[in-house]
C-alpha cells in the first residue's frame, strides 16, 4: 500500500468514526518526516481517544501497527505515526490553535474529506 493509499484510507477510517473536517495534506516535498499528514477534529477528549483507538483497532486488522502514539491519554491532540503518514486527532480548541494546515497546506496539497466521499 502506497502512503497516498494509507493516508486516503486513514481518513476515511476517521470519516466512520464521525471524525470531523478530516483534512490530507502531502508534505513530501516540505520534510523528510512523513509524506502526509492526516488531520481530524473529534468533538470531545473522549472522542480524541476513541478515535485512535478505532483507527489503530481498523488497522490492525490489515496488521499496519503505528511507530508510536503520544498524548491519548490526555485526549486533547493524540498522534499517531505509521511512518509514512502521521495522524493528527484534535479537539476543536487544540486545533484552532496549532493550525497545522495553516504550517503545512496549500491548495495544491490538500484534500478534504467529507462523509460523501
Amino acid at each position: 500500500m502506497t502512503s497516498k493509499e494509507l493516508a486516503e484510507k486513514i481518513s476515511k477510517i476517521l470519516l466512520n468514526k464521525k471524525a470531523n473536517d478530516v483534512t490530507c495534506i502531502n508534505i513530501q516535498e516540505k520534510t523528510i518526516v512523513a509524506d502526509y499528514y492526516v488531520i481530524a477534529t473529534a468533538k470531545s477528549s473522549p472522542h480524541v481517544k476513541a478515535l485512535s483507538e478505532y483507527l489503530e483497532e481498523e488497522l490492525d486488522k490489515e496488521e499496519i501497527a503505528p511507530l508510536r502514539r503520544e498524548g491519548t491519554r490526555e485526549g486533547r491532540w493524540a498522534v499517531v505515526d505509521y511512518g509514512d503518514v502521521v495522524v493528527h486527532i484534535f479537539n476543536d480548541e487544540t486545533r484552532l490553535f496549532y493550525n497545522l494546515e495553516k504550517l503545512w497546506s496549500d491548495e495544491n496539497n490538500t484534500v478534504r474529506f467529507t462523509d460523501e466521499d
